[in-house]
């Protein structure tokens, strides 16, 4: 097999996904072992790809993606490390585990690629981060970042930011999620409907997003091009203000930074 995943949860449907809509991998050349009975057939059936129970038939593949959460990282690498080889390449997709301690777990010169990747690569607007360890040639980086970038954009960066990468990527669709909710629900209460409040939200923000990849200028140019002299925008923004808007969400990233740090 070319790509194994020990783990067939969303993150792991999210790539297999990309993969396969963007020709990268076949079905049949992708492998994926879960613990669950109901995940492996749920894998099978959305993806068609092959299945199995057993994690060192998984970890045969050429390109060995470790998408079980972080407490299960040292059991299952203790599992499948002795069937690995040093020429295999690993992707992990866990927040905290750090290069040095991977390669610990695993006891030899593996090849490792620490990432972070989000949910919106379901969607195939993923964000993500990665970060390669020293025996990891340019030419399999390269390979890597084709598989990542097949369910969103990819960036490599040094591994002393990755846990600001999970707060600022990893977690914070999770932030925007309450964001649309909070503005929906204002909607609903002004008499909007529920079905409609939802879709003028989120398309509100995707659109703000665009604006501020596409354009380039600095999200404070562009809050300041809607907020006209006492007009109904900067009476909104006073509120925010007030109510420690900006404070709540570096506060919120920071301990989600922290808690990363710690796992």
């Amino acid at each position: 097999m070319k790509i194994g995943f020990i783990g067939t949860g969303n993150m792991a449907g999210a790539i297999m996904s990309g993969l396969i809509n963007k020709g990268i991998f076949q079905p049949d050349e992708i492998i994926g072992s879960d613990i669950s009975g109901q995940g492996r057939q749920n894998a099978k059936d959305n993806y068609g790809i092959c299945v199995t129970a057993d994690n060192r038939e998984a970890a045969s593949a050429e390109v060995l993606v470790l998408s079980v959460k972080p407490q299960f990282y040292a059991d299952t690498i203790a599992e499948i490390r002795d069937s690995m080889t040093e020429k295999q390449l690993v992707i992990t997709i866990a927040p905290g585990k750090t290069l040095k301690w991977l390669g610990e777990q695993f006891g030899k010169e593996m090849k490792i690629i620490r990432t972070m990747p989000n949910t919106p690569a379901m969607v195939g607007e993923g964000m993500t981060a990665a970060c390669p360890n020293e025996f990891v040639t340019d030419e399999e980086l390269g390979y890597a970042l084709k598989i990542l970038g097949a369910f969103g954009k990819v960036e490599i960066v040094p591994e002393r930011i990755m846990d600001a990468v999970v707060a600022v990527s990893g977690s914070s669709p999770a932030y925007v999620f309450m964001l649309i909710e909070a503005m929906a629900d204002a909607a609903v209460m002004e008499g909007m409907p529920r079905t409609q409040a939802y879709k003028f939200a989120a398309q509100a923000v995707y659109g703000s997003a665009k604006m501020v990849l596409e354009t380039g200028k600095h999200p404070g140019e562009l809050k300041d091009m809607v907020c006209s002299p006492a007009g109904t925008t900067i009476g909104a923004v006073r509120i925010l203000e007030e109510k420690g808007f900006r404070s709540a969400v570096i506060e919120a990233m920071k301990a989600c930074a922290d808690i990363s740090g710690k796992i």
